[in-house]
């Protein structure tokens, strides 16, 4: 299948080593756009036996953030993930917006 011409590949905003060289049957790549054209008309299963496991391992900075988990009636979850559709951002995006808000809020009155 072909990228539709409509569809622009969006520019990569970090060096992602073009030109590549070639790993076993993966044929080496100049450019991004030659790379998305190949895996567009490859699986990458098919490529398994020229493939290897990678240490990627967590920034320490997103280490240092924490989850809250927060309960919320189905209908607050309905309202909070339809107000963020809205806004084309995800529900825990908005209500980590919300609460920056809240705690700036509360740091000026205090």
């Amino acid at each position: 299948m072909r990228r539709p011409e409509t569809s622009p590949i969006p520019t990569p905003t970090v060096d992602l080593g073009y030109p590549t060289e070639q790993h076993g049957k993966i044929p080496a790549f100049n450019n991004i756009e030659e790379e998305a054209e190949f895996w567009d008309t490859h699986s990458f299963v098919d490529f398994l036996d020229d493939s290897w496991a990678v240490d990627n391992p967590i920034d320490p900075e997103l280490r240092k953030e924490h989850r809250l988990t927060v309960r919320l009636s189905a209908s607050d979850n309905r309202e909070i993930e339809a107000r963020a559709k809205s806004r084309g951002i995800g529900s825990s995006t908005l209500v980590r917006m919300w609460i920056r808000e809240r705690l700036d809020q509360e740091r000026k009155a205090s």
